[in-house]
């Protein structure tokens, strides 16, 4: 295991987070609601887990004078650039929740993640370095009612861009973002009509980070040796048949994410929580628990503002 390093960094990225998601200005309190407890968040952060299938794994370069990890040829077969020792590295990668199909008590909560050898994520890891999972929640169907300024709702008509400019959304205003009048001077040459605002908040929606190691799955190295856990894989992502362990092109192999520590921020802080999970909170979230629960937007009709009662 590494030193603190990579969880340093993440530390720092997500106290900015947090504290953009807690200071922003409470509306609609009409509603008589509470913050949800760390349990509570860890079941919703299960049913993300199992629902989600993208995740940016980060991991950190070994040090440059590490000769016992440092792999010289790789380096320069990838023409990898001097003094990245200690540095973090970040990229997309597929994620599945597959080992809780063979409990019936629903897993630890432990992603599923095939490794490919020959990509810089699992050389690091493979050099010692520590893991990071993050995962944000995209929900399936947009918002019915918007964050706005006004009572005048957000539409995606022409002629409604054109007036944001003066009825700009508090989010924009608060986060420093553009309008859409600013975003068209920078990009006259594009066609009004192609502008596709993000249809929701992301800010108000949940997301993790699951700090661990990754340990490869016994027999997941092996062609067809695990065939239920490749076939949930491919069940997940379709064109990963192509890479699993025993094709003809990559080295490849099953492993897990061990959760070690879980950092949740579940949207705004004035109604949802942000901190960090028990681990044995997330280990103990059975399957019933998760399926029982529901995420913003996975029903028609939510409202943005919505707290876990809407939904």
């Amino acid at each position: 295991m590494k030193p603190a390093t990579a969880a340093s960094t993440l530390l720092s990225c997500c106290t900015a987070a947090a504290t953009a998601a807690a200071v922003v200005p409470a509306f609609d309190n009409n509603h008589d609601f509470r913050i949800p407890t760390s349990y509570e968040s860890a079941v919703l952060g299960r049913r993300m887990l199992a629902l989600t299938p993208l995740g940016t794994l980060s991991t950190v370069f070994p040090d440059d004078d590490d000769k016992k990890h440092s792999d010289g040829a790789a380096s320069t077969q990838e023409r990898r650039p001097p003094g990245l020792g200690g540095m973090p590295y970040g990229l997309m990668e597929y994620i599945a929740d597959c080992e809780e199909h063979g409990d019936d008590n629903g897993g630890v909560g432990n992603p599923t993640i095939l490794a490919i050898t020959i990509g810089t994520t699992f050389k690091n890891a493979a050099a010692g370095s520590n893991v990071t999972l993050a995962v944000q929640w995209t929900p399936p169907y947009p918002p019915a009612k918007r964050i706005k300024s006004d009572d005048t709702m957000m539409t995606t008509t022409t002629t409604s861009r054109r007036r944001r400019g003066r009825r700009r959304s508090w989010l924009f205003s608060y986060f420093g973002l553009s309008t859409n009048n600013e975003a068209d001077s920078r990009h006259a040459h594009d066609n009004d009509n192609d502008i596709t605002p993000l249809p929701y908040s992301a800010a108000n929606l949940p997301r993790f980070s699951l700090i661990g190691h990754l340990e490869p799955i016994e027999g997941g190295g092996e062609e067809r040796v695990n065939s239920k856990l490749a076939s949930c894989f491919v069940k997940t992502h379709p064109d990963a048949k192509y890479w699993l362990p025993g094709n003809r092109i990559h080295r490849a192999y099953f492993a897990r994410l061990v959760v070690e520590q879980v950092y949740w921020v579940g949207g705004f802080g004035d109604r949802a929580f942000i901190g960090w999970i028990p681990l044995k909170e997330w280990q103990k979230v059975t399957r019933e628990e998760w399926q029982d629960v529901r995420l913003p937007g996975e029903k028609k009709g939510w409202k943005e503002w919505s707290v876990a009662a809407d939904l």
